[in-house]
């Protein structure tokens, strides 16, 4: 099986190299069928769940546990098997992987490369950030009770690295909000099924606990902003206005369907930025890879020349379920739409966010 998903990830690597992120395969996230299907197929040691979240398989398994597990309480997000939100994690994961982000940066070692393509490097600042929203999220299931009773994990750690949470103690003593807001969004699952709102407003609250969760993985993430330097300019302007652009795609409540992640995700450049790299001009990127690195740019400097009320305006105009609707869509026209203009993006914002 190992053997197969190795052969499968080289492929997705080398296809990756000439077109848009290699993202899905058969329908589903790369690797997919290759992950654990239930939490006892992780490795196990004196009764304790001791998964390896620096080798790809585990850490992809952790999605494909959690999304089985909280299935039941997704009722409110539709009828498909693939609409619960968390199905844009293992898209972003795959993406990470496929583009090379979770290789080693400074060349070092072989992790990440063609050569030993499950590795995930500790020394990648696109894999640490991912740590916290893989591992921080599937500690508080297992606290929460949603991979069984009394399931405990620990997280194993290469030899000589000592800047990872390892327990759900552990990361809730160092990141107390991130593991809270979790536990929230788990907790907030099973009252749901008693929640007396229409399917509407209860989904809304669902994703409103979920963007919380995930924004406070990604601020618990500034842990690992030393990494960045081990990356060209144009990949840390990249990197932080993939970051900022979360903040925009939360205060909307986006609902990252499998569906939806993957039209936002396949856009998404396709192999690390060099220096020299200048979007929309970049050759070897298609055009839609070129446009997301364009938008992505121009939010983060717009916001920047504003004095961050750009982020301020968009989070106070996503005052409601109906605002949070259209600035969903305002997103998708935004980020899918070469011909959409940005000015129009901030008349309607600046409408908006005065309508609240």
């Amino acid at each position: 099986m190992l053997r197969l998903a190795v052969l499968g990830l080289i492929l997705a690597c080398a296809v990756s190299l000439s077109s848009t992120a290699v993202i899905l395969e058969n329908g589903l996230p790369i690797m997919w069928a290759q992950t654990a299907s239930q939490v006892t197929e992780l490795p196990m040691q004196d009764g304790i769940v001791t998964p390896d979240p620096w080798q790809f398989l585990h850490r992809l398994s952790f999605y494909r546990l959690i999304i089985a597990a909280t299935d039941p309480f997704m009722g409110s997000m539709g009828t498909n098997a693939t609409d619960s939100p968390l199905w844009g994690l293992p898209l972003q994961l795959g993406w990470m992987s496929t583009s090379g982000r979770l290789a080693d940066p400074t060349g070092a070692t072989t992790c990440g490369l063609q050569t030993d393509p499950m590795c995930i490097s500790t020394q990648s600042w696109w894999s640490c950030v991912s740590y916290f929203v893989s591992a921080l999220p599937f500690l508080s299931a297992a606290q929460q009770g949603f991979l069984g009773a009394g399931v405990q994990v620990q997280m194993q750690v290469p030899e000589g690295v000592q800047d990872y949470c390892t327990t759900y103690a552990d990361c809730a003593a160092r990141y107390p909000d991130a593991m809270a807001k979790w536990d929230a969004f788990f907790q907030g699952l099973k009252a749901s099924t008693d929640s007396p709102l229409p399917e509407n407003e209860k989904k809304d609250a669902i994703l409103g606990l979920y963007w919380a969760a995930q924004m406070a993985s990604i601020y618990a993430s500034a842990a690992c902003s030393a990494k960045q330097s081990h990356y060209s300019s144009a990949e840390v302007t990249f990197a932080n206005s993939w970051l900022n652009s979360a903040e925009y795609v939360a205060a909307a409540r986006f609902q990252s369907s499998l569906e939806k992640s993957a039209m936002f995700m396949s856009p998404m450049p396709s192999r690390i930025l060099k220096d020299g790299d200048n979007a929309p001009h970049i050759a070897d990127l298609s055009q839609e890879e070129n446009h997301t690195l364009s938008i992505f740019s121009w939010i983060k400097n717009i916001n920047t020349l504003l004095g961050g009320s750009l982020v301020r305006m968009w989070k106070s105009a996503m005052c409601s379920v109906s605002t949070r609707e259209r600035g969903r869509s305002l997103l998708e026209q935004l980020l899918l739409n070469p011909g959409f203009a940005t000015s129009t993006f901030l008349s309607i914002i600046t409408g908006m966010s005065t309508s609240c």
